[in-house]
């Protein structure tokens, strides 16, 4: 299984955002050009962390974004829901880990758990402690 590269740059994006936070608003450019992301792609996706009220904005001179909570209460299956994310390990599930079979398939359970652990994990992290480690390895 692999995540796309929406929910990759969502979280991505969302740590550079956590590691400058206390600088004040940051611009969508510094995390375009820090991240090596198109800028039109981090529009796109702060539009979406907007909506999911993982992000805010603030306008004018000297604007950009700010975390809308502390990162400690940002969880990394927030961030990738908020980008329209699923978290299913399989094409034949919904986003809610139904099978979508006309039967349900024999691997069902197997599938369904693997998605739920994954879930679980994601939740068990959050953006402080992703911004921690950023900031650990910024220190080497």
């Amino acid at each position: 299984m692999r995540l796309s590269t929406k929910a990759q740059y969502a979280v991505r994006a969302m740590v550079s955002l956590s590691l400058h936070a206390d600088e004040g608003p940051v611009s969508i450019k510094d995390i375009s050009a820090r991240e090596a992301i198109s800028l039109p792609y981090l529009e796109q996706l702060f539009v979406k962390l907007r909506r999911g009220e993982i992000v805010t904005s603030v306008r004018g001179p000297g604007g950009g974004y700010r975390l809308a909570r502390p990162a400690s209460d940002i969880r990394i299956d927030e961030i990738i829901d908020s980008v329209e994310e699923t978290l299913v390990p399989v094409s034949c599930m919904d986003e809610k880990g139904r099978c979508v079979c006309d039967d349900q398939c024999v691997t069902h359970n197997v599938w369904q758990g693997l998605g739920e652990r994954i879930r679980s994990f994601l939740a068990s992290i959050t953006l402080e402690d992703l911004t921690r480690e950023a900031r650990q390895k910024l220190e080497q």
